[in-house]
């Protein structure tokens, strides 16, 4: 998978932004009496109040870093839900006022552009953050990285934020919670990993299975998908599209529905009934998964587009054929608290050997 994902929401746009150093984390969240509160943690190593982050390990996309860090300092299991704007700011010999910015929808492809430079040729460092809430479970610091953690108000976190470049995230989260897009279930489309090609392959094109690269890119997308932890699967039973979800299937004991209308032939056949299809997925409001082929991708994104209320979030919905790459994964996050609108777009390009 790339490292450096397509994210757009109403208020963040930090399409393909790069960095020397990349990082990521998440603002863990949950409403208690009403109030929504935010958990912040102490680094002894630093003495300093900030939340869950940590830079990429070899191969690791920003996501599962994200995910794998919360894990990790807190023992959390968290699921991804909105992205937040991007912190940046340069790491050297001397540490520099952290300020960093989020994207905004007023600038495509400008989010996380930060003021925190330090100055001294410091390398150039892009913390990508997420809204996760925490339904259940008690953070445990892991005594090294963390050794202390707290369930605060969005005020008392501002007071006790050590670096100023850790504000833009929250005063989001907060915002997301007053615009009630802040509870979110994702409805995820995947298109299959690289098939064999229709040239070389003389049998039913059913049965046409993944290529060698294709099946490596179904073991990346499986890491990829713990991310958001799907758990209601529809796919084409087609053989490259089982084959694709099969590894996330097995290892999360999950159970796939295999729908003939998401195949090629039915839905050239049939498209209204892909398109039903896909609204059935949509106002289910589950943590959903679609594993489609590339000419069936157009009526599952148009059919997204009317539970799409911002024009911003509209244009970031690939309207170019081929849509996804095979092995390609987008990410919609439904506002529960807004009838199951779609809120957010992610677009993550597959993992290349």
């Amino acid at each position: 998978m790339s490292q450096v994902p397509r994210r757009r929401t109403v208020t963040v746009s930090d399409d393909g932004l790069d960095a020397e150093i990349l990082a990521a984390g998440a603002l863990c969240w949950r409403i208690r009496r009403s109030e929504l509160e935010v958990l912040v943690i102490h680094r002894p190593r630093y003495d300093d109040w900030s939340f869950p982050k940590g830079k990429l390990d070899e191969g690791e996309t920003l996501p599962e870093c994200a995910v794998r860090e919360v894990r990790e300092e807190i023992g959390l299991k968290v699921r991804l839900g909105m992205p937040l704007p991007i912190t940046r700011y340069s790491v050297g010999k001397a540490r520099g006022a952290k300020n960093g910015n989020g994207g905004t929808a007023g600038g495509a492809g400008n989010g996380g552009n930060g003021n925190g430079g330090n100055g001294n040729g410091g390398k150039d460092k892009a913390v990508w953050y997420w809204a996760a809430q925490v339904a259940e479970g008690t953070p445990v610091p892991d005594g090294d990285e963390v050794d202390e953690t707290a369930w605060v108000s969005v005020e008392r976190a501002r007071q006790m934020l050590t670096n100023r470049g850790d504000v833009p995230p929250l005063d989001e989260l907060e915002r997301l919670h007053e615009d009630r897009r802040l509870h979110t279930l994702p409805f995820i489309v995947l298109r299959h990993a690289k098939a064999k090609p229709r040239s070389s392959w003389s049998r039913a094109e059913s049965e046409r299975p993944l290529a060698a690269t294709g099946k490596r890119q179904a073991r990346a997308v499986e890491r990829l998908l713990i991310c958001w932890r799907p758990r209601h699967l529809e796919s084409s039973p087609w053989k490259r599209c089982a084959e694709t979800i099969a590894p996330y299937v097995k290892a999360h004991r999950n159970r796939a529905t295999y729908r003939k209308s998401l195949t090629e032939k039915r839905a050239e056949a049939h498209p209204e009934r892909s398109r039903a299809r896909v609204r059935r997925c949509l106002e289910l409001l589950l943590p959903t998964l679609i594993c489609t082929h590339r000419p069936v991708l157009p009526l599952i994104l148009d059919t997204m587009n009317g539970w799409l209320q911002d024009p911003q979030l509209v244009q970031a919905i690939p309207d170019e054929d081929p849509h996804l790459r095979p092995g390609a994964v987008l990410v919609a996050q439904q506002a529960m608290d807004r009838g199951g609108e779609i809120v957010s777009i992610e677009v993550y390009e597959p993992f290349e050997d």
